[in-house]
């Protein structure tokens, strides 16, 4: 009887560890979320943050794919994230991680910026229970924060009074001091553009001061700051890391959540 109980409580043990849910990590963004063998669910195991989806509108719907000619009617926005989210938070007590932050859902819209925000304004509102709302100088979070990236209609989303996203800005907008509505609550840019550095060599330390600069100012804005273009490496996590910056893209999802564990660790 001893034995038996004794396997019954190591199997309990292994089933529960195998479900037990990862520490999340709002810093560690899925780049190309989509590519990966179990889209959303990849990143949520390894405990992201936020996770990027690119959309087309195709004969209006929106279907999940970085090329138009490679869309599939099965893969839609819908189907890959909103719906499994949802599905989510239901489980888990109004949020995506049992008691964690919210998370980010960066939609890159590929196909013309007005009608596909028009078709994906349209979408959200079924899901509007576990979204973050925008409406005049109020911001109501929820479980998921959309935010609109690519191909975006500034205009449109900035007259709307109620809105289900938010924009990605460009550096370009640390220049001006942003609006109340939180139109733009993260800006993300191309690291080249905004840099010298090519990550061939020991970052200087006049790059240091500058990429400092950067982060100081999107903070003191009550924004995030997010760089694509930079290697997938450690080296370049570490870099932007000790920098402050509040999103780091991968493609490794398993490795960066190493990488974000060693840190914590030898901060320890």
């Amino acid at each position: 009887m001893r034995n038996s109980t004794v396997a019954f409580v190591l199997v309990l043990v292994t089933a529960l560890g195998a479900h037990a849910e990862p520490t999340p990590l709002p810093r560690a963004h899925a780049h190309n979320d989509y590519e990966h063998a179990r889209p959303l669910s990849d990143a949520l195991d390894q405990g992201f943050g936020s996770v990027e989806a690119d959309v087309h509108l195709v004969d209006g719907r929106l279907l999940v794919a970085h090329d138009r000619k490679a869309v599939n009617p099965a893969r839609t926005l819908e189907s890959l994230y909103l719906d499994p989210l949802r599905a989510r938070v239901v489980q888990n007590g109004g949020r995506v991680y049992r008691g964690g932050p919210t998370i980010i859902l960066l939609v890159d819209v590929k196909s013309e910026a007005d009608a596909t925000y028009a078709a994906l304004d349209a979408v959200l509102r079924n899901y509007a229970e576990m979204l973050t709302v925008f409406h005049g100088d109020r911001v109501s979070l929820g479980a998921i924060t959309v935010i609109i990236s690519g191909n975006r209609a500034r205009g449109a989303m900035a007259a709307q009074a109620v809105r289900f996203a938010a924009m990605d800005g460009r550096i370009d907008d640390l220049a001006v001091e942003p609006a109340k509505d939180g139109l733009i609550p993260l800006v993300s840019d191309n690291w080249e553009k905004v840099f010298g550095w090519k990550w061939t060599r020991p970052i200087a330390e006049v790059d240091v001061a500058k990429l400092a600069v950067r982060v100081k100012q999107a903070h003191a804005q009550g924004r995030m700051i997010r760089f694509w273009n930079t290697p997938d490496t450690p080296e370049a996590w570490r870099v932007l890391n000790e920098a402050g910056v509040d999103l780091i893209n991968t493609d490794h999802l398993a490795e960066l959540r190493r990488f974000f564990e060693s840190t914590a660790k030898t901060k320890d």
